[in-house]
């Protein structure tokens, strides 16, 4: 990793409060909608889906999805929807609180059916957790379980729903896994399957530069990049700081973002066409902001659960 020149003076951060949010929101993944401009963050406990106008920043809200009660760690929680990935025309939502998949018009912000995944009596082990729509297939898949908290999926596989109409989902089949997976990266482009060592076993967040073939794996404190469009070696690090959690990558700006929750700081770097690391900024947050993605330009979002918001990231 080689340092950059830019620093974080010549960024600033700009909060965004969740309708509703009196306190804590228990925010996983959201997603930005680069055809629309808009971000959308499933705001679990308070029963609906929160969609960020990025010119504006006017927050809209898709509201009456269910909620239900579940038991995380020995404790009694809220959760409703978590989960988002936006699809041909429609955004599709991952609900923990019912373990329910729904549909929203990505325009109309009208919503539309939802597809029960399995029983709510089958608790957070069967719920939707990590939601992604593969484009080139036209297909969404989906991880059930929460790893991170200690609860496996109850199938231990990748449930595969055909979306070749967008707005009907149909299950599809299942792709065996030898564990519980959470989160993944697809690529569009080449159509394989692989296993590479990232070098560590505190893996959180992935996220692909299909052009150029480099995976890079959120490990705890760090980030690696995997190159994976030759023999899956890893060409670089770059130091972030602990608390790492769902990590993002502009294609257009060529830079990497991620977020380390307990350090408080947002961590910014451009990736060479060698994958080689060039930190350009590490930029001071706030204890507990997690997770993060890459808007239109040099713009950026995180998350803040403990206060129930969106931190919008801008260049000055």
């Amino acid at each position: 990793m080689m340092a950059g020149s830019t620093t974080a003076s010549n960024y600033e951060l700009k909060p965004l409060s969740l309708p509703g949010a009196t306190g804590v929101v228990r925010l996983d993944y959201f997603a930005y909608d680069r055809s629309t401009g808009r971000v959308w963050v499933p705001a679990s406990n308070t029963g609906s889906v929160d969609v960020i106008d990025e010119s504006s920043d006017a927050v809209s809200q898709v509201t009456g999805f269910k909620t239900g009660e579940v038991e995380l760690r020995g404790r009694k929680v809220t959760l409703g929807p978590t989960a988002v990935s936006v699809g041909d025309g429609v955004v599709y939502i991952g609900n923990r609180g019912d373990s329910t998949l729904c549909i929203i018009d990505a325009h109309s912000l009208e919503r539309g059916g939802c597809l029960q995944v399995a029983p709510p009596s089958a608790g957070p082990a069967a719920a939707p957790d990590g939601v992604v729509y593969i484009a080139a297939t036209r297909e969404l898949w989906i991880t059930t379980g929460a790893p991170p908290l200690g609860i496996s999926s109850a199938d231990k596989s990748i449930q595969v729903f055909d979306a070749s109409d967008p707005r009907h989902l149909t299950p599809k089949t299942k792709i065996p896994l030898n564990g519980s997976a959470e989160g993944y990266a697809v690529d569009n482009q080449r159509g394989f399957a692989a296993t590479w060592n990232a070098g560590s076993t505190e893996l959180q967040g992935l996220a692909l530069d299909s052009a150029r073939g480099f995976l890079f794996v959120a490990c705890g404190d760090h980030v690696v990049n995997v190159d994976v469009a030759r023999h899956g070696k890893i060409i670089d690090s770059l130091q972030t700081g602990p608390g790492l959690d769902n990590i993002d990558y502009s294609t257009d700006q060529k830079t990497l973002y991620a977020a380390a929750s307990l350090a408080a700081t947002l961590s910014i770097a451009e990736v060479g066409d060698d994958g080689k690391f060039h930190l350009k900024a590490t930029v001071p947050t706030v204890k507990g902001a997690r997770g993060v993605v890459a808007g239109k330009g040099e713009t950026a979002y995180l998350i803040d659960p403990a206060e129930g918001r969106i931190l919008k990231l801008t260049r000055k």
